[in-house]
């Protein structure tokens, strides 16, 4: 039920609200006569609201009260401070930033997208044996500034020590050179009890290095891209400035801040002088790795020095570690960058002058977003935001909270966010009140949709993301990849026409139910007529088109079988190398395993050449960038003016490699009932899961060792599994209910002998093992670059390699070393 608000919002009657205005503190005296029971404080604002009482900072929240769609929800904080209120005089205060309620937001340099002012609103309950009052914000309150001067999410925060009192949230303090507040109009039926996870400190990094640049430069490294920002101690006199300007990169030896744009991400720290003083922002965040240090007094030490990580506080629930070690990496930038981007909101990219709620971005990162923490709170309100907007607007915006200056239209990927998101927190958590809370913005959406069809029951019509970021669209157009726009919006409507069925079904809307089956069969049908053949050919030959009709089981069973050899004869005639976008990345290496490529799934994921899911980790990534090439092989930013090097979407493979390489699927929501079966491959020895689920955790782990395959897992009491052992050589499958449960077999005769290929094979040998044919093409390709190779061709499949090489022009003893190393090589293993 809500609560009854009863106190009202103030605000100074100076503005502070303007660029470079300086951080508003409000404080009054209040007096206590006995000891409450209990004190409690409720707080907010307009702006970044940081409490205090009695001298000290009350929590350990910061950048409160996060960024939600302020107009219909404005979320208050709770803090139990009963051990600080005193017998006689006490001081309650605050300091209220911009924050995202005034500061500019976007790309589009536009400030006050909720006021033009920061405001304050708070409730002081004093529970006593036998009464309680509230103290509430009004007019006995003052307002006045101090050390926290200019203050930007994007630019960075200016703090001044020589003008901040020790003692003004203390009784006592002097404030009668302070301004009076006056009344500011706020709905307060749009405050709630906060119910995501607070944002808090979460981790502190020390330096791994202190560089000078070839400009002279002092440039910390603190070997992670983080979001957050540095605590410093420095000693120095009165008036010495310390800048801290920080980077997500290093180019030619210097920081590049092309990344962020016109993000200025710069924070200043005036000394006040005397002892150490220790100092960190509270009204900003920047996205980094790098900081460039100028002012400081003296050579700054790696002990003076530190970066905070500042992120909502979800508990992690998944984690994954497997034998290759690049693999690792990618699954820890995966969720570096969840980190770096749930800040509140989930958001595209934590450093540049964007930091929006995108939509698309976190449709395609929901199943590894649900698996590595519980979002259930920051998601869940995140939700009701996105709601709340659409039904104020009467569409689904492409950022939540929206502070774009045009409508978004509905769109596949983003806007069925208000589908497909619930839908995978549902699976995650199996809470069926997750889908209740949503059904109105779902039908909304769907019904929305259904109602722009055409005639044949395709979205043909209207903008569309498509397969956005496809590394072969124009640098300039990012939306203007190789598969067709309105053939990935009918795709996905045909998942999310699937999944708003059983939402209804689930929830007893039988009706409705009736209604999108029915919507779902008519998709379906309009595109398999537009867009696949009989035989299961699409009009569209891209891996994005191809992976999309596979996973959202768009064809039957005939069909699949063919899309599936074109799929991974696609990925092969790429290298190997990535040609999909936000549409088909987190779907491609799923479509080639459930099809029976899984040797092709496994290329594709462990391929290091640009694009390819490994190549940022080969240079030096530690977080999931925004473009395949954000930095080009050459060590340059990509010039696009869109290269975040932090953006989680292209890392939602890390799904597959749950699913795969941990082997951990749930066959009902929850986890209630699950599958075990790791499948081995690209030359993977071993790997462990871990998994905290709604009913305990589950543990997988195994291991190939002199052709020996163990298996381990642990399911919770109250769960079952259907476990099929990898490798084994009848294909066993075995049902294990709750507890820890242990096998170990051998290989097999016939998995337990490689496959020898030599010169002597034929090329359709060779092409029909996928590590085989990769390695034999790469290194003719070495040598003839550009010439093509068809290993399946009638006349091609039965001529042995030596034969073929007769007929090839030049063919010299460097090349046929070079082939016999890459055949012998890739021998080596093919069993597993």
């Amino acid at each position: 039920m809500p609560r009854n608000w009863t106190g009202q919002f103030i605000t100074p009657t100076t503005s502070h609200g303007q660029e470079n205005d300086p951080a508003v503190y409000f404080r009054r005296e209040f007096d206590i006569p006995e000891t409450p029971v209990r004190a409690t404080l409720h707080i907010t604002g307009l702006g970044l609201v940081e409490p205090h009482l009695n001298g000290a900072v009350v929590g350990d929240e910061v950048l409160a009260p996060g960024w939600t769609s302020y107009r219909h929800r404005l979320a208050v904080s709770t803090h139990d401070v009963t051990d600080v209120i005193t017998l006689g005089a006490n001081a309650l205060g605050a300091v209220v930033g911009q924050g995202w309620a005034i500061n500019r937001l976007g790309w589009e340099d536009k400030r006050h997208h909720y006021t033009d002012r920061p405001a304050l609103y708070l409730e002081l309950v004093l529970e006593y044996t036998d009464r309680t009052e509230t103290l509430t914000s009004d007019g006995s309150f003052r307002a006045g500034t101090g050390g926290v001067r200019a203050n930007s999410l994007y630019d960075g925060e200016d703090f001044d020590a020589r003008l901040e009192s020790d003692d003004w949230d203390q009784s006592g303090f002097d404030d009668s050179t302070w301004n009076p507040v006056e009344v500011f109009d706020w709905p307060l039926e749009a405050l709630f009890e906060a119910t995501a996870d607070p944002i808090r400190r979460v981790e502190e990094i020390a330096p791994v290095e202190i560089l000078t640049t070839p400009r002279g430069k002092t440039v910390v490294d603190f070997g992670q891209i983080i979001s957050g920002w540095v605590r410093l101690t420095v000693q120095g006199e009165a008036g010495t400035v310390v800048t801290l300007r920080h980077a997500e990169v290093m180019t030619d030896g210097e920081i590049d801040v092309e990344t962020l744009r016109t993000a200025k991400a710069t924070d200043r720290y005036t000394l006040r002088g005397g002892k150490p003083e220790t100092w960190e922002p509270r009204f900003t965040f920047h996205g980094f790795r790098y900081v460039e240090i100028d002012g400081w007094p003296g050579t700054p030490e790696q002990e003076a020095l530190r970066a905070v990580v500042v992120h909502s506080d979800m508990r992690r629930t998944g984690w994954l570690e497997t034998s290759n070690p690049l693999l690792n990496q990618l699954h820890a930038n995966a969720v570096w960058s969840m980190r770096d981007n749930f800040v509140g909101v989930p958001t595209d990219c934590p450093q540049r002058d964007e930091r929006l709620g995108w939509t698309g971005d976190l449709n395609a990162f929901a199943p590894t977003a649900v698996f590595l923490y519980d979002v259930r709170a920051v998601l869940g309100s995140w939700l009701e935001d996105l709601a709340a907007e659409q039904a104020e607007k009467g569409f689904v915006p492409w950022v939540v909270p929206d502070v774009l200056s045009t409508p978004s239209s509905p769109t596949a990927l983003w806007s069925d966010v208000a589908v497909s998101l619930p839908w995978a927190l549902y699976r995650e958590y199996g809470d069926e009140t997750i889908l209740a809370s949503a059904y109105d913005s779902m039908t909304a959406f769907i019904r929305q949709v259904a109602g722009l069809l055409d005639e044949n029951g395709l979205w043909s019509s209207g903008f569309q993301y498509g397969d956005w970021l496809d590394p072969d669209a124009p640098m300039d157009n990012p939306a203007g990849g190789k598969t067709d726009r309105h053939l990935v919006a009918s795709a996905y409507l045909c998942r999310t026409t699937r999944e708003m069925a059983d939402t209804a079904r689930i929830l007893g809307r039988d009706a409705d139910a009736k209604e999108f089956t029915a919507l779902a069969a008519r998709v379906r049908e309009a595109f398999l007529n537009e867009y696949v053949t009989r035989n299961g050919r699409l009009v569209d030959q891209t891996a994005t088109a191809y992976a999309l009709a596979i996973t959202f089981g768009i064809l039957d069973e005939e069909q699949q079988k063919v899309a599936g050899k074109v799929l991974a004869a696609t990925v092969a005639k790429s290298g190997y190398r990535i040609s999909t976008g936000f549409a088909g990345t987190p779907l491609v290496t799923d479509a080639l395993s459930m099809t029976g490529h899984l040797d092709e799934a496994y290329l594709l994921l462990l391929e290091t050449g640009c694009p390819s899911f490994l190549y940022p980790i080969t240079m030096g990534a530690t977080t999931i960038w925004e473009r395949w090439d954000s930095i080009r092989p050459d060590g340059t930013i990509n010039p696009s003016g869109m290269t975040s090097l932090n953006h989680y979407a292209l890392g939602a493979v890390v799904d597959w490699m749950h699913r795969t390489i941990g082997g951990l699927t749930a066959l009902e929501p929850g986890y209630r009932h699950m599958r075990i079966a790791p499948q081995p491959g690209g030359g993977l020895t071993h790997a462990k899961l871990r998994h905290d689920t709604v009913y305990g955790e589950v543990r997988i782990s195994w291991s190939i060792t002199d052709r020996t395959v163990s298996l381990e897992a642990t399911i919770p009491a109250g769960t079952s599994a259907e476990v099929t052992l990898p490798l084994h050589p009848d294909s066993q499958t075995v049902h294990i209910s709750g507890g820890t449960h242990q096998w170990s077999y051998d290989l097999g005769e016939d998995a337990a002998a490689d496959t020898v290929f030599t010169l002597d094979s034929t090329l359709g040998q060779i092409a029909g093992n996928a590590r085989a044919w990769r390695a034999f093409t790469d290194a003719f390709a070495s040598h003839f670059p550009g010439v093509p190779l068809d290993g399946r061709a009638p006349e091609a499949a039965v001529m042995s390699v030596r034969t073929m090489l007769d007929y090839v022009p030049g063919a010299s003893d460097e090349l046929k070393n070079d082939l016999t190393s890459a055949l012998t090589s890739a021998s080596q293993g093919t069993h597993v």
